[in-house]
């Protein structure tokens, strides 16, 4: 059938040229601030000692710290620089107060002969002076890469090896570990030396620079620990390059009104229509009803995890912590997120790919089913391989079986490697399939996008590979970023795009040159500043100021593909037949929940990533709030509410499309529920808890300090507490009139496609 379209003005090699540009600058600008991650990291010394000479503790116990640190799953307990989970503390922030409050007793006794506890304000204010400039001073000797402790740090160390002893013992103070968790002498040891390390490089000044290795994060003046004038100065010109990009985007808009969603002229027809369906289509239900269960478990993991914050030790007369400890739940809770949202779109490639060519090759729809239950072994075998691992049933092979520890990338080695052999397999079918299309010169430039944006998921997972467990602490987390923000939120992003796009073309609501414009339109702004907006994570971690500027200048640019989300509004409104503007006749189009779904997306992007990614994305916010649940409420209302909703999207899409009209009527009344159960609860959780508790959260940052606010004198609060039992009804919305009605859809499209 001959696309009615074909006659279209062809696309400006412009757009082609300009996409390749701003990839090619960004991955140049990104590239370089990863290298310079490993020549400003902060130096591991071969040795720390006394005053004297003595050593205390060297290399190897820092690194084997870090290994305990992983193993033990503690960065889904607590975190280090800001990075990590938000139920204990921050380990490099917790330690550096502890330092500082034996630095000031040492002073206060030795220059006032009194206990710290009784000075007054006046004299404590002087005591944390000379504790600023005790702790600032540099004492790392670069030519015999040696580190030399004052008596107050070598004290401090000795004291810390009891304080963290007592913090694994009991489930009620360190939020859910299984009691006496590390209780090895020689862990403790190895453990208290990583984060002396941690927050030695929190405070002691760069050489020649008037600020730490982590520009002086945590947040802490009784170290001197304050905002950088470089923080306050970057955020202020990231603001003025926000507007200039808003103005620049907004001129092109206004002097091109063809940009954007737009549909096709009258008499456009869909080229998928529902109940046409091919065996390949059908073998990938089976992929939406998992969606649909993984979905309900991370959820009710997620519920468990609040019980942890608003009762901890205490799961409704169960110790919780016995079975399930918060460190495995939180692991699978974001495991378990990236599962059904990347199952998702795996099955939305496959259906869209079967649909953009009309036919599918021999053999296609088993591999489908190979892919399926590949799919099943990766998520059983990794989540079980995380909960042995944290027990430590595989000795020194915990990295490739077990938990890897760093967050979001906590499977194993070995679970790393299928994943990505599942991916390029997935791409293999997606090829085979789309062959009859890429001969069709009327969608041989969409198919080529379609693969592209494919293609770049399984490449760009490979930094996942670039480091081990002993790597420094700034050079693994500029990797992990590559993964949890260049592949997430911008590769998947753009995959998204052009999901969507193929989706509307193939629907027959949007010519085929407006959907390549878009897909190249969308690549070039979110790439622009999504790239290099990758190191807006490396601020506090390691980097140098360089790196924050150029940051805190491309993240603001991240803003403006958002903020145009709301020029769409209308014309996709349009689109999805919901709407009727003047002379604009209303399309009854069968998809209308899939379409729903997507104006859900571009409402939680843009409220998610846009509003609240802004909010905490500033050098000048960032540093107060970097590791508060501020950056829970942005994770939750962006990665739910804008890729959870456009995983929701293709499965209602997938189930609609292999059902009559008769067959639809059912299932169509639970995800009608299933919408708005999933998008009210949302809402509600952010209302009611997440952005609350996390205004009061900085708030504390600004009152007490960094320290106290990550610890369980804050999150065990009364006010706290009571946000956190206030937040229940979201979660109970969101479960049951949410993702449950989603659950019984899938399963019941899936019993009538088997039975077909």
């Amino acid at each position: 059938m001959q696309d009615p379209y074909s006659a279209a003005p062809t696309l400006s090699a412009w757009w082609r040229r300009a996409v390749v540009l701003v990839f090619f600058v960004g991955m140049a600008g990104l590239i370089f601030m990863s290298v310079q991650a490993y020549r400003f990291a902060p130096p591991i010394p071969d040795s720390v000692v006394d005053v004297s000479g003595a050593k205390i503790f060297g290399r190897e116990e820092i690194e084997a710290g870090q290994q305990v640190f992983l193993k033990y799953g503690l960065m889904q307990n607590g975190s280090i620089w800001g990075h990590g989970s938000y139920l204990g503390p921050d380990f490099s922030a917790q330690y550096l107060h502890e330092l500082s409050l034996e630095a000031a007793g040492d002073i206060a006794r030795r220059d006032f002969g009194v206990d710290l506890s009784a000075l007054d304000g006046s004299q404590r204010a002087l005591v944390n002076a000379r504790v600023a400039t005790v702790l600032k001073e540099n004492r790392y000797d670069s030519k015999l890469n040696r580190l030399t402790f004052v008596d107050a740090e070598k004290a401090a160390f000795r004291k810390q090896l009891v304080f963290w002893a007592d913090y694994f013992k009991h489930p009620t103070v360190n939020s859910g570990l299984p009691s006496n968790y590390i209780h090895k002498e020689d862990d403790i040891h190895h453990l208290t030396a990583f984060f002396a390390w941690t927050a030695w490089a929190s405070v002691a000044n760069r050489p020649d620079k008037p600020y730490s290795y982590t520009n002086n994060f945590p947040y802490d003046p009784t170290v001197g620990n304050t905002l950088t004038s470089d923080a306050v100065l970057w955020s202020a010109l990231s603001v003025a390059m926000l507007l200039a990009g808003l103005a620049v985007v907004l001129f092109v808009f206004g002097k091109f009104d063809y940009l954007g969603w737009k549909g096709g002229p009258e008499g456009s027809y869909p080229l998928m229509l529902a109940g046409e369906v091919t065996e390949g289509q059908k073998a990938a239900i089976k992929y939406f009803l998992i969606v649909a269960l993984l979905f309900l478990a991370q959820v009710m993991i997620g519920g468990a995890l609040a019980h942890y914050r608003a009762e901890p030790g205490n799961f409704y007369g169960v110790d919780l912590s016995r079975y399930l400890p918060s460190n495995i739940l939180r692991t699978w809770h974001l495991q378990l997120a990236i599962f059904w949202i990347a199952t998702a779109y795996v099955a939305g490639g496959l259906l869209l790919g079967s649909s953009l060519s009309g036919k599918e090759p021999r053999g296609h729809a088993i591999g489908v089913h190979l892919l399926f239950w590949a799919l099943v072994v990766l998520v059983v075998g990794s989540l079980l391989g995380e909960l042995l691992g944290i027990h430590q049933v595989f000795g020194w092979l915990w990295t490739w079986f077990g938990h890897q520890g760093w967050e979001y990338l906590e499977l194993g080695r070995f679970w790393q490697i299928i994943l990505v052999i599942g991916f390029s397999f997935w791409l293999v079918l997606l090829y085979r399939v789309s062959i009859p299309a890429l001969k069709d010169p009327h969608k041989k430039e969409i198919t080529l996008l379609f693969l592209g944006g494919a293609a770049s998921i399984p490449f760009f997972y490979l930094p996942a590979f670039f480091f081990g467990s002993t790597s420094n602490f700034t050079v693994v987390d500029t990797w992990r970023f590559w993964i949890i923000h260049l592949w997430v939120e911008g590769f998947f992003e753009l995959f998204v795009t052009v999901l969507v796009a193929v989706t509307f073309y193939q629907l027959g609501v949007v010519r085929r040159i407006n959907v390549v414009r878009v897909i190249y339109m969308d690549a070039i702004l979110f790439l622009a500043g999504g790239i290099m907006g990758t190191a807006h994570h490396w601020y506090w971690t390691g980097q140098s100021n360089f790196t924050m500027a150029l940051a805190a200048m491309f993240s603001a640019l991240e803003v403006v593909p958002l903020t145009l989300l709301t020029l769409d509004a209308w014309d996709f409104i349009k689109l999805t037949g919901t709407g009727e503007a003047a002379g604009v006749p209303k399309r009854i189009i069968p998809h209308k929940w899939a379409f729903y779904f997507l104006m859900a997306v571009g409402f939680w992007n843009f409220v998610g990533a846009g509003i609240f990614g802004f909010l905490i994305n500033m050098p000048v916010v960032s540093y107060f709030e970097a590791g508060t649940i501020l950056t829970l409420n942005h994770g939750h209302a962006a990665l739910l509410g804008a890729f959870g909703m456009l995983a929701m999207a293709l499965v209602v899409l997938g189930l609609r499309h292999v059902l009559t009209d008769a067959q639809w009527v059912l299932p169509e009344k639970f995800v009608k529920l299933s919408f708005w159960g999933i998008n009210i609860g949302l809402a509600l959780m952010v209302i009611t808890n997440l952005f609350p508790e996390g205004v009061l959260q900085i708030w504390d940052v600004l009152e007490n300090g960094y320290w106290h606010a990550r610890s369980l004198e804050f999150i065990g609060s009364d006010r706290i507490r009571m946000l956190e039992w206030i937040s229940m009804p979201s979660h109970l919305v969101l479960i049951v009139a949410g993702v449950v009605p989603m659950v019984i859809a899938t399963g019941l499209t899936y019993l009538k496609t088997i039975k077909a």
